[in-house]
């Protein structure tokens, strides 16, 4: 979207029209994306139910929506942050080696290798781009260790970037479920008179829905199976402590952000 006005009235509109972009891309998901994930909610049933663990990996701001679902009021406890020390956020000085990272060969091996992950594990990838070494091999590896892997990543970057892999792939290629967060190449759903740059980047809001929709089914899919979702409550609650410590004492052998 832009706004052609300049002055007080153009840029005071810029945030009607930063919103208004935001739900369009909620809605877009919604409504194209329900049946991927519908299944990535209930592979994440399924490895619960089967007793397996549930990761998230994500680098730099990616990894916002991979925080988002761990130790969450509200989420599933036995989701746990698969991190790759200097790509979690930009509090790494200098910002820009976290982005170095993500080209590095080798290192989504070391990382898993290291990690409590196995077989029958569940491990959501979230990469908005999906060009970058770090996923595409955290992907590759992880289903060579018959871990499932969802990618959350945006399928437009395919179409209009070149892989940064030496395989010449995408994390989509290497993944039992993708969820495409439908996020234009560039991340900027603004332009504005006078700002050389697009701006207003969308793709925490969608991915963080994505990420949401997708744990509210797992939720829901094993209350049909009779089985109480492991779920945490928030701590600013009575009896919210109480309630998570006995989730976690059930299930301390699938969380691994505890110890």
């Amino acid at each position: 979207m832009s706004s052609e006005s300049s002055g007080d009235s153009g840029s005071s509109s810029l945030a009607g029209e930063y919103f208004d972009a935001a739900i369009g891309l909620l809605r877009l998901v919604r409504d194209e994306e329900q049946q991927n994930v519908t299944a990535a909610g209930t592979a994440v049933a399924d490895t619960v139910e089967a007793g397996g663990r549930l990761f998230a990996f994500g680098a730099g701001h990616s990894s916002l929506a991979a925080q988002d679902v761990v130790y969450r009021a509200g989420g599933l406890a036995l989701m746990n942050l698969l991190a790759v020390p200097g790509t979690v956020g930009v509090d790494v000085m200098p910002a820009t080696l976290g982005s170095a990272l993500e080209r590095v060969d080798g290192l989504a091996s070391a990382v898993l290798d290291s990690s409590p992950a196995r077989r029958g594990d569940l491990l959501v990838i979230i990469s908005l781009s999906g060009r970058n070494a770090l996923p595409v091999e955290m992907a590759m590896n992880a289903r060579a260790l018959g871990i499932k892997v969802i990618g959350v990543t945006s399928v437009a970057y395919t179409k209009e970037t070149k892989s940064r892999h030496a395989s010449g792939s995408y994390l989509k290629d290497h993944c039992d479920i993708v969820l495409d967060s439908r996020i234009a190449v560039g991340d900027a759903e603004l332009t504005f008179d006078g700002v050389d740059a697009p701006f207003a980047p969308a793709s925490t809001v969608v991915t963080s829905a994505l990420m949401q929709a997708m744990m509210a089914t797992a939720a829901g899919e094993l209350a049909r199976r009779g089985i109480e979702p492991p779920l945490l409550r928030s701590g600013n609650v009575d009896g919210g402590h109480e309630w998570n410590g006995r989730v976690m004492t059930e299930y301390g052998d699938r969380i691994f952000y505890r110890h």
